[in-house]
């Protein structure tokens, strides 16, 4: 395959993974916002998907007017929702023989609808229907990938960008939680402790999933062992690196066997986590074990560019 090729699939799946979890942490914001009627929800939203710098380049307080326009509309943020739908677009469209036709018509159907719908989610009434249905339509995207496409080279790498953005997600989300957390007065187990933990399950779509592993009252300690460590999460950060490791194996397979850099960090992060314990992991400090996998699937990222998305 060639290498425009790889990196425009890599992408496609990147750039829908990143609007669906835009959609997820809008979802969120706004419920929390209005239940706390606390800007911090904004803000926080605003560094899980990396915007902040860019946001504040702009506008000066991160009211709810201010990020819904930075994160939905704003064509100079790359991690804005129709920014991202449109990238997604472009790189499908670039690598079109290579989709099956129920995947192209996801991708554009979306994104020409996206771009009639999106202003109206400015509004206090659009908002939620909107980000509901970004939501669904990521899912359709993921479903016809999974249920039409054929488990080549093609489908590898629309898979791997998948999955190295889904475990970014997922680690950025909870290190800004914690974070937050972190510095509330409130004692442990106070209401806004347990608001704030209900915020980080609904964003990954495992609040029933967390009480049919633990049947118990949301912790912090537990919900960060399911986010991380826990493989039947298709959202833990464990189950992404596992795929992510998986995927570049079956890649270099095909390939003859060549491997490289990316290969072995994909492996040792996914070591890391599949022998880790979350004990351990709180009393080092989470906040550094995030930081510290996060700046690993940067890196991890730039290594697959390298070796397989540049000519």
């Amino acid at each position: 395959m060639l290498s425009r090729t790889a990196d425009s699939l890599f992408w496609l799946g990147r750039y829908t993974e990143r609007a669906g979890n835009v959609a997820r942490g809008l979802m969120v914001a706004a419920r929390m916002a209005g239940l706390t009627h606390r800007d911090e929800e904004w803000r926080s939203l605003l560094v899980a998907t990396g915007g902040e710098t860019g946001f504040y380049a702009k506008h000066g307080e991160a009211t709810r007017d201010a990020v819904l326009h930075y994160l939905i509309l704003d064509a100079d943020n790359p991690s804005g929702l129709l920014p991202s739908i449109e990238a997604a677009r472009r790189n499908a469209r670039q690598v079109r023989a290579a989709l099956t036709v129920d995947m192209w018509e996801a991708i554009n159907d979306t994104w020409n609808e996206a771009r009639k719908m999106a202003p109206q989610a400015l509004s206090s009434d659009g908002l939620a229907p909107f980000l509901d249905w970004v939501k669904a339509r990521s899912l359709l995207f993921y479903g016809a990938a999974a249920d039409t496409m054929l488990r080549d080279e093609a489908w590898r790498f629309t898979h791997l960008g998948t999955m190295l953005e889904r475990g970014d997600n997922t680690a950025r989300l909870l290190d800004v939680r914690h974070t937050l957390l972190a510095k509330q007065p409130d004692a442990e187990g106070s209401a806004i402790d347990y608001l704030q933990w209900q915020a980080v399950l609904r964003s990954v779509s495992a609040q029933r999933a967390y009480q049919w592993l633990y049947h118990a009252r949301l912790q912090p300690h537990l919900v960060a062992e399911l986010l991380i460590l826990r493989p039947e999460l298709p959202r833990s950060m464990i189950a992404c690196y596992r795929r992510v490791e998986s995927t570049l194996d079956m890649i270099a397979s095909a390939a003859g066997g060549r491997r490289g850099e990316c290969h072995r960090l994909a492996g040792e992060q996914h070591a890391r986590l599949k022998f880790g314990r979350i004990e351990p992991i709180l009393a080092t400090g989470l906040h550094d074990f995030l930081t510290e996998c996060i700046d690993r699937n940067v890196e991890l990222g730039q290594q697959i560019a390298r070796f397989y998305l540049t000519a």
